[in-house]
Order: C-alpha cells, then structure tokens, then sequence
C-alpha cells in the first residue's frame, strides 16, 4: 500500500445518532458497498467503491471513540509532525476539539476547527 502523502486527505467519516439507517442512505443513493466494522457491542460501517471495492468513507455511530464528533462530514488530513500541527492550530488562533486519540499501531488524530469555524481532523504516520 503506497503511503499517503503530507497535506493529501485520505478518509472521511460521517458520524452521527443512527449510522445503519444513513449508510443504507449513501448506499442506496451513490451506489457505495457496505461492510459492517465490528466496535464491540455495536457497528459502524466502511463504505467502498462498487466497482474497486476502494474504501473511501465510514459511517460511524455517534457513540465509543466518536461520541464528541459533530455530525458532518469529517476529512482526515494527514500532517508531516501531529504534535507540531496542533501547536499551530493554537498559535493561529484555531482550536483543538479532542485529545489526541490512536488511529492505529502508528498513527494518531486529533479533531481541529480553523479560525472560521471549519472542521477536519488531522494525522501523522
């Protein structure tokens, strides 16, 4: 798998009350398969092409690790030095919504909102 580039954004998740029902929505709507990601005692769901089968997208329940995500859309970008980014945010008079949380064995995420209001959430690697 190539590694993704600085500044490239690389997944979206969608986080919200009733994530069955809206990812049968995107399903039935933009054609996206489904497969259900095992959370535990619940579900979420990635979303892939139907043709490749690429993920591009998850539909997450707006409960566990998610449960102070905003419903909307949210990127993850990556950055270069996650600690330093966020040093950033603050510096340029933005916010960091979340601490910084494992998106894998070797990455971590934190959620941000620029000066005007924006969200996103931003990675390193």
């Amino acid at each position: 798998m190539k590694k993704a580039e600085v500044g490239s954004i690389t997944w979206r998740d969608l986080t919200v009350n009733n994530a069955a029902e809206v990812a049968e929505f995107y399903q039935s709507v933009i054609g996206w398969k489904t497969s259900p990601v095992n959370m535990g005692d619940y579900e979420d769901y990635a979303m892939s092409t139907p043709a490749t089968e690429e993920g591009v997208a998850g539909v997450c329940h707006a409960k566990g690790p998610n449960s102070s995500l905003p419903a909307q859309w949210l990127m993850y970008v990556k950055v270069e030095n996650l600690q330093e980014s966020l040093e950033q945010v603050l510096a340029l008079g933005g916010k960091v919504l979340t601490d910084v949380k494992k998106l894998s064995d070797t990455s971590y995420y934190a959620v941000i909102k620029d000066p005007a209001g924006a969200v996103c959430a931003i990675y390193d690697e």
